[in-house]
C-alpha cells in the first residue's frame, strides 16, 4: 500500500507548494504572504518526513526537525514585525 501511497502523497505536497509559492507572489497583502510562507515551510516539513519515509534513512527526520524549529522562530519574528513594526525587544 506504501508503494504507491507515498509518490502520491508527495506529489500532493509538492502541488501544495506550488501553490503556497503562488500565494506568497501574489498575496494581497503581507498577512497574506507571511501565512503563505508559513504554510510553505509546514508543507516542506512533511514533503521532507515522506521522502524519508520512501528512502528509509533517519536524516531527512533531522533536517525536517532543524526546519521546524528554525521555521517556528521565523514565524515569531515576522508575527512581532506586523504587530509591533521591530522585531527588537
Amino acid at each position: 500500500m506504501l508503494s504507491w501511497a507515498l509518490p502520491l502523497a508527495i506529489a500532493l505536497f509538492a502541488l501544495a507548494m506550488l501553490l503556497c509559492l503562488f500565494r506568497l507572489l501574489r498575496g494581497p497583502s503581507l498577512p497574506d504572504r507571511i501565512l503563505a510562507l508559513d504554510t510553505l515551510y509546514v508543507n516542506g516539513l512533511a514533503l521532507l518526513i515522506l521522502l524519508g519515509l520512501q528512502q528509509r534513512t533517519p536524516l531527512y527526520f533531522e533536517a525536517a526537525l532543524l526546519i521546524a524549529m528554525l521555521g517556528f522562530i521565523g514565524t515569531v519574528v515576522m508575527a512581532k514585525f506586523i504587530s509591533r513594526g521591530d522585531i527588537s525587544e
